[in-house]
């Protein structure tokens, strides 16, 4: 009997182990009140609701990474079922403010979120007018400027108020020729910083600016 017994005895334990294991996993899943889950996770985007007008909120996290505790008789969760918000209504103050994360979806249990909040700025949108001014590139030798005329002579540049305080000007460039002669052209405007730097987060309407520059030959300079 013994020697029986002994006889594939870590089959035999390894089979009643699995044994037990089975009927532990469908005792567990057929219990009342209790289901049985498995983790899905989805990234989503993060979006931004309640924004007030005249306000634009910035935030450097463009994705929420969320785990869902999904039952395994049911149907996963879909990407588009779900929302990462960040709810803002309540901000009236322009600076920095950490705001959490909310999860809008299904009525499935969420195992984890990150990130649980992210660092929002939060900026009022502003917009002034600002004069063209002309930036001439290339070989100045031999050419000089007569006359010109830039129509709008001036630009409305709009964006949040901490980049339009950094705007130094508006120019547009306009290329010096080798002889003289009579420059018409849409020029695009573009807005710079105290550095002479492009920056692009600023509009500026109208988009195309007309220059017109009479280029005519330096003093003792055949013409």
């Amino acid at each position: 009997m013994l020697n029986a017994l002994k006889k594939n005895f870590g089959l035999k334990v390894l089979s009643l182990a699995l044994a037990c294991a089975a009927w532990a996993y469908f005792s567990l899943a057929a219990a009342p009140g209790t289901t049985a889950r498995f983790a899905q996770s989805l990234s989503v985007p993060i979006v931004v609701s309640g924004l007030a007008p005249g306000f634009q909120a910035r935030f450097s996290e463009k994705t929420a990474t969320v785990v869902f505790q999904v039952p395994r008789t049911g149907t996963g969760v879909r990407t588009d079922q779900v929302q990462a918000v960040l709810d803002v209504t309540a901000l009236t103050e322009t600076g920095y403010h950490n705001v959490p994360v909310k999860i809008v979806g299904p009525d499935v249990p969420i195992e984890s979120l990150s990130p649980a909040s992210v660092t929002v700025l939060l900026d009022r949108i502003d917009q002034r007018a600002v004069p063209v001014s002309l930036d001439y590139t290339g070989d100045r030798r031999g050419i000089v400027v007569d006359s010109y005329a830039v129509m709008p002579a001036a630009t409305t540049i709009r964006g949040v108020a901490s980049d339009l305080a950094g705007v130094a000007a508006v120019r547009v460039e306009v290329p010096i020729p080798t002889r003289p002669q009579r420059f018409d052209a849409m020029i695009r405007p573009v807005a710079i910083d105290a550095h002479g730097a492009e920056m692009s987060a600023v509009q500026i309407s109208p988009n195309l600016v007309r220059v017109r520059v009479s280029f005519v030959a330096a003093s003792g300079q055949q013409k």
